[in-house]
């Protein structure tokens, strides 16, 4: 299976303007910029914003699974991400990405759940692409 997303960009980076629609019609012309990118204009998102949604959306799928093969179904599992693009040498690398989920699952242990998140962690796709280049932080609550 394979998931399609376009982006269209006009103009030089810093005047220029994009838009990125998906194939689902989710995202359908939504605007990107150098000023929403790099200076915080807030009238469109980031290839950072949707790396960060689709890592909380990942992990917690992720953790889901590993919870439903120890036998435990989660009530909720929240999970916000954070993704950092910071300045490396002559151009820009998201530099570090922190999960922080927090998990209603009645009978789990702490135990239980620390490894459930550990093992969601490591083997969440989008976990696996940043894994051998970035900082992945995970901040699991059980609650």
């Amino acid at each position: 299976m394979a998931s399609k997303a376009s982006a269209v960009w006009t103009g030089s980076l810093k005047e220029g303007k994009g838009t990125i629609s998906t194939a689902t019609g989710v995202l359908s012309n939504a605007n990107y910029s150098f000023a929403t990118r790099f200076e915080g204009d807030a009238s469109g998102t980031t290839p950072e914003e949707l790396i960060a949604a689709a890592h909380a959306s990942c992990f917690s799928m992720a953790l889901g699974a590993q919870l439903g093969g120890a036998g435990l179904t989660p009530t909720k599992i929240e999970t916000h991400a954070a993704v950092t693009l910071a300045k490396v040498g002559d151009g820009f690398s998201i530099t570090k990405i922190t999960l922080s989920t927090t998990a209603d699952v009645p009978g789990a242990t702490k135990e239980a759940f620390d490894t459930a998140a550990a093992n969601a962690k490591a083997g969440c796709p989008i976990s696996k692409l940043f894994a051998n280049n970035t900082e992945i932080v995970l901040d699991a609550k059980l609650v």
